[in-house]
């Protein structure tokens, strides 16, 4: 007996696009589009009709705004939610305000009109339904929840350095794994699969929530501890050195594993140019990108962690990353930055004995 087919809801108050999505959602033989509509009010009866697995949803819509709807959504009756964004300024700040109301991913809205490129969208949107109706509903961190315990790092080596990858569901990981750390902890890097256009906004959100700066990583700039560098939405990032300094070098090459930015090839470069001095991290995500590439940095004597499967909205690419037998441990999201800096401090030791 075939497994049922993942049931979808599209709101959107552009009939083109819920034609589109319907007829590339109805292509597939695993899912099928069970209703649509034109707002959040019209959605509201539909939710309850139809019981679908996954709604897409517009930002901007008539009768109630996409956030507001959403905001209510997730408060009483948390379920997958993969937002359609503009690319703009704008879609992009509303977009991860989404994320952080229970969102599970988002994709940008499709160019009418323009069937090049088509088959790359329909693929994307297709993997990204599968993995929310396979996600864990996430209740949205409430206003008056109380303040991540801030950590302290008594010491810290300079040439330490944290490698962070995630996909689905990695917008808030990565917060939770930033929000915590103190001003003085080791520079960070990392690959968030995130399209251009938007991790720029990504990367200003977390400077205004963390204590360690945050930033959008440019070419050729000296990588320094109490920093976290995010990779470009349209470039690979990769460690380099320049003398005695860790630099960062963006590369425009090909995808890997059907991503740019890839996690593998920031786990590559790491193992490449800082070995046993690397302290990596899978977290959240839908595929295998990183799993590969945190093998590496493992033989290479960097001591690597992924998120485990409870904490993980998706439990993909570190579920790859530890049949690999890549991870030195398995831990939850709320453990990951406490244990990286027993881990840097560890190390610290060990230098000056």
């Amino acid at each position: 007996m075939s497994a049922p087919r993942i049931k979808v809801l599209c709101v959107d108050d552009s009939a083109l696009i819920r034609d589109l999505l319907t007829e590339i959602i109805n292509s597939q033989p695993d899912m099928e589009v069970v209703a649509v509509a034109p707002d959040p009010i019209a959605a509201r009866d539909l939710i309850k009709q139809h019981n679908p697995d996954v709604l897409t949803l517009d930002v901007e819509m008539p009768r109630m705004d996409g956030l507001d709807f959403l905001e209510r959504l997730m408060r009483l009756r948390p379920m997958p939610v993969l937002m359609v964004s503009s690319l703009t300024q704008a879609g992009s700040e509303i977009t991860l305000r989404a994320l952080e109301l229970g969102a599970l991913d988002f994709v940008a809205k499709p160019s009418l009109g323009i069937r090049s490129g088509m088959q790359a969208y329909a693929e994307e949107i297709t993997d990204k339904l599968r993995a929310a109706a396979l996600s864990r509903p996430r209740r949205a961190r409430r206003q008056d929840a109380p303040v991540p315990r801030t950590l302290s790092a008594p010491l810290v080596s300079s040439e330490k350095l944290i490698i962070i990858g995630a996909s689905t569901g990695g917008t808030e990981a990565i917060r939770s794994v930033l929000e915590p750390l103190p001003p003085n902890s080791p520079a960070i890097l990392i690959t968030q699969h995130m399209p251009g256009g938007f991790t720029r906004s990504f990367a200003e959100r977390l400077d205004r929530l963390c204590r360690i700066s945050v930033k959008e990583a440019r070419d050729g700039e000296r990588i320094l501890p109490g920093h976290a560098y995010i990779a470009p939405g349209d470039a690979h990032l990769k460690l380099a050195r320049s003398g005695a300094n860790y630099v960062v070098r963006l590369d425009d090459g090909p995808p890997v594993n059907r991503h740019r930015p890839s996690v593998d090839v920031l786990f590559h470069s790491a193992a490449t140019e800082a070995g046993r001095n690397a302290l990596g991290v899978l977290l959240t995500g839908m595929g295998k990108d990183g799993a590969a590439g945190l093998l590496e940095m493992r033989q290479a004597g960097a001591h690597t962690l992924a998120q485990d499967e409870a904490s993980c909205v998706v439990f993909g690419m570190p579920r790859e990353a530890i049949a690999l037998g890549a991870a030195c441990e398995v831990v939850a999201l709320d453990e990951v930055a406490p244990r990286l800096l027993t881990l840097v401090a560890a190390s610290g030791r060990a230098q000056r004995v």
